[in-house]
């Protein structure tokens, strides 16, 4: 068994995997235009910071349909969905600079012809597929340098969802720990249950236990008492946002978790695109943290567990300072500290082709033997 793939573009529309209703149910929502595209990512039909980027990227060719003027819309809206993931801002600017692009090539800046819409909705369907396409190798590149990180034999934490449904290729912080499947290694896996809605239990357990990887759901309370009885060897988890200083927005517990590694002594890892990595921001209070809806907490499973007239805080995210962080794993290599210095040595660098070969090779081959 494998992922279903989350983002799938077929005959003109946008098709997401429904992953609010995993794992019971695998259903795709077909998105015609950019405001389904713009609900799909809000309603978390589609989450993940790759995989939001990805889907922005075809909500804006959606809106070509409707002219230089339906692209800008589409930008608009879809730059106010979520706040905290910059691969989405960093994937809408990539459209943005292609429809410029267009737009001098062809001289048509004021034109409204159907012919001009179909040529600009072409153009920008080969860009958004250009990002896709690359997520997928510069993951695959992840996974490979990532995996150096786990031992022959060990216990991985991880929290929420930084797989497949998360990016749309092999994964962040899952994508490493199943090259280390496909190298070989003996690697057992517990997923924090991700409160509020639980991508942990619901998304990262169920696409590892796909993969055929050995993986145990805990309560997002159990890390601590697990670290204690040294079930822990290392923590590797995704980011949305990552600051010029190192300073890493994940899922809400992320920083908990970074707390108890200082304690315990274990390595604490973020995995992501050097997408993910804002350069305009000195450190992570800067960082916008996105508050969702109190519903989220309020219920449980579809039942309600407390009274409505009680108020919630509902943080989406959580801000883990650069100095608690071991290493941060991207295409380029794994960055280490000073981050400051090691993220600017980061963005000039190219990827390495022969990575990228042995990366694929790896993945392909444990993908025809399982």
């Amino acid at each position: 068994m494998s992922t279903p793939e989350p983002i799938k573009w077929k005959n003109g529309s946008l098709y997401l995997l429904d992953q609010r209703k995993i794992p019971f149910e695998i259903s795709y929502v077909k998105c015609v235009n950019y405001i389904d595209v713009a609900e799909a990512i809000e309603d978390m039909i589609v989450r993940g910071a790759p995989a939001i980027g990805i889907a922005a990227g075809y909500g804006v060719v959606l809106a070509a349909e409707g002219g230089i003027c339906g692209v800008q819309s589409a930008i608009e809206r879809l730059s106010k969905t979520r706040p905290t993931a910059v691969n989405l801002f960093w994937a809408l600017k990539k459209m943005e600079e292609a429809t410029a692009s267009f737009l001098k090539a062809t001289d048509c800046k004021y034109s409204s012809s159907e012919s001009v819409e179909a040529k600009l909705k072409d153009y920008l369907l080969e860009t958004a597929n250009k990002i896709h396409q690359e997520e997928i190798q510069i993951e695959n590149l992840i996974a490979f340098y990532g995996q150096r990180l786990l031992p022959e034999r060990c216990n991985v934490l991880t929290h929420c969802n930084a797989g497949s449904l998360a990016t749309g290729a092999v994964g962040t912080a899952l994508g490493i720990i199943k090259m280390g499947k496909a190298m070989g290694k003996d690697v057992r896996v517990y997923c924090d249950e991700t409160r509020p809605l639980l991508q942990g239990a619901r998304l990262s357990a169920w696409e590892l236990w796909m993969e055929g990887l050995d993986v145990t759901v805990i309560c997002d309370n159990m890390a601590a008492f697990l670290m204690k009885k040294g079930g822990v060897d290392l923590v590797i988890v995704g980011a949305d946002r990552i600051a010029s200083n190192g300073d890493t927005a994940n899922k809400i517990g992320t920083y908990n978790l970074a707390l108890l590694c200082r304690h315990h002594g274990i390595p604490f890892y973020v995995a992501a695109p050097r997408s993910t990595i804002d350069m305009d921001l000195v450190d992570g209070e800067a960082i916008p943290i996105e508050e969702r809806r109190p519903e989220e907490v309020r219920s449980f499973g579809g039942a309600k567990i407390f009274l409505d007239d009680i108020s919630v805080w509902n943080p989406a995210f959580d801000i883990t300072p650069n100095d608690m962080v071991s290493g941060i794993i991207t295409e380029v290599g794994i960055l280490e500290k000073p981050y400051k210095r090691s993220i600017l040595e980061a963005a000039s660098k190219s990827l390495c082709l022969e990575e990228i070969k042995k990366s694929e090779e790896s993945i392909g081959k444990w993908r025809k033997g399982r």
